[in-house]
């Protein structure tokens, strides 16, 4: 049994949407199919979830919302007519989304998530009517009505353990099962959101509660690829991947799978394959539990800008017992998550997201650090790019951070910091984001292109 997951760009009109039809139709194990909401037909289109937080905002600051409310109905009416669907079928979409604005506003995150959540729920109501349609027995399943239960974190969402034994069932229905990716609900009955990309998770839960041989994920690429093809063109394609190798690059940028999608994979041990609608006859990407590999081999390179660094010194910091975790519960107590935390003898410098530290933010925990901790200095840098070398064979290997600290420095680029996981299976480096490009291929000149070539 295969569960099956399509992301935006798959379900963006009718065409798209009779592609994921034939690839259901080709393979009688894919019984579960989750979907995004539809995105982009083209470049200058507007993903339907930017639609509806654009409504979403519209609400909430008061202003007129008939405007972004026709335009998200004007993307679900196309893909209706043009797949020839019932007209009730829109009839209930426009009921329920103007439900859904006219709702309680008192809680942002709350109402936020509702609207964000219409995209996927109208569009797994859009497509198994498609594949009934088409003579495929398909039914539409709510996501709290089969008991995907989320934490109330909403935008932020995190499954509840619970949720796995309760989605077990999807497997014995005799139809094909169309499940909306994104969203859940919480114990109180409340529509929650993962992070955004969060169909990706709701396949590898679905994949895990059902105990599924494989979860394909479709996308618009043939695989994943071992350096962003937007740097290197030529970047070679990754047939087999483990799943600790695939987080650590999904984290670091490589947009093609969530990071946090990986772990309910991990936890049951499912292989994922990673395909592309528009070209379903190509292999694509396995990632699995372990995969054989050579000593200093490299699985790829990624790097995202949009960090910061909260830079602290204190003589004697090593000596001061809780100073580490004092600092972090400055953090949790503001509200702001951590990503990596490099340290000295007396100094400790905190990755954080800009996102995450706004101008408020950021002035409330520098005045905080400075009164509880009184440190000798502090200082948050903006404008950094982290990139990732990951790979199983950097495993005991000797001399990769000379090789790549060595490439670094013959590009000109200034190292920020370093840091290596326990593991062994990566390095990360952090860079000012005006270098990320240039140190990433001069990384990808070191690891990828035999000398002989250079």
């Amino acid at each position: 049994m295969k569960v099956i997951k399509f992301g935006g760009t798959s379900l963006a009109d009718a065409k798209q949407l009779s592609k994921v039809l034939s690839i259901v139709q080709a393979d009688p194990t894919r019984r579960i199919v989750v979907v995004s909401a539809p995105g982009k037909r083209f470049k200058d289109d507007t993903k339907v979830t930017d639609l509806l937080i654009a409504l979403a905002e519209a609400a909430l600051a008061g202003a007129p919302t008939e405007g972004p409310l026709q335009a998200v109905l004007a993307r679900f009416a196309s893909i209706r007519t043009d797949a020839g669907l019932p007209a009730e079928l829109m009839t209930e979409i426009e009921a329920d989304l103007r439900a859904r604005v006219a709702a309680d506003r008192t809680h942002r995150g709350r109402f936020m998530d509702s609207l964000k959540a219409a995209g996927e729920d109208y569009s797994a109501r859009m497509t198994a009517a498609f594949f009934r349609r088409n003579g495929v027995a398909a039914e539409y399943v709510n996501p709290g009505a089969a008991g995907l239960l989320l934490s109330d974190d909403f935008g932020n969402a995190m499954v509840l353990e619970e949720s796995y034994a309760r989605l077990a069932s999807l497997r014995d229905r005799p139809d094909i099962v169309v499940f909306p990716g994104f969203f859940g609900i919480t114990r109180q009955g409340h529509v929650a959101t993962f992070p955004r990309g969060g169909s990706d998770i709701t396949g590898a839960i679905l994949a895990a509660a059902v105990k599924a041989d494989v979860y394909e994920n479709f996308t618009d690429v043939d695989s994943v690829f071992a350096m962003d093809p937007r740097i290197v063109p030529g970047a070679p394609a990754i047939g087999l991947i483990t799943y600790r190798e695939m987080r650590e690059l999904a984290y670091a940028g490589f947009g093609v799978f969530h990071d946090e999608a990986i772990v309910p994979a991990v936890r049951a041990r499912i292989p994922i394959n990673i395909r592309n609608t528009n070209r379903p006859e190509a292999p694509g990407t396995m990632i699995v539990p372990e995969r054989p590999y050579d000593s200093g081999e490299v699985a790829g390179i990624a790097s995202a800008d949009g960090f910061c660094a909260i830079y602290i010194d204190k003589y004697l910091m090593n000596r001061e017992v809780g100073f580490g975790r004092r600092l972090l519960q400055i953090l949790e107590e503001e509200g702001v998550s951590f990503e990596h935390t490099p340290s000295g003898i007396d100094s400790l410098s905190v990755i954080v997201r800009d996102r995450e530290l706004t101008a408020e933010r950021e002035k409330r925990i520098t005045e905080r650090i400075q009164t509880e901790l009184k440190p000798d200095a502090i200082l948050v840098e903006h404008g950094l790019a982290l990139i990732m070398i990951v790979g199983e064979g950097m495993h005991y290997t000797v001399g990769m951070a000379s090789r790549a600290t060595a490439a670094l420095s013959q590009a000109g680029v200034n190292i920020e910091m370093m840091n290596q996981g326990s593991s062994e299976i990566s390095m990360m480096f952090g860079v000012k984001a005006a270098d990320r490009v240039r140190a990433a291929e001069a990384l990808y000149r070191t690891f990828f292109i035999p000398k002989s070539a250079t």
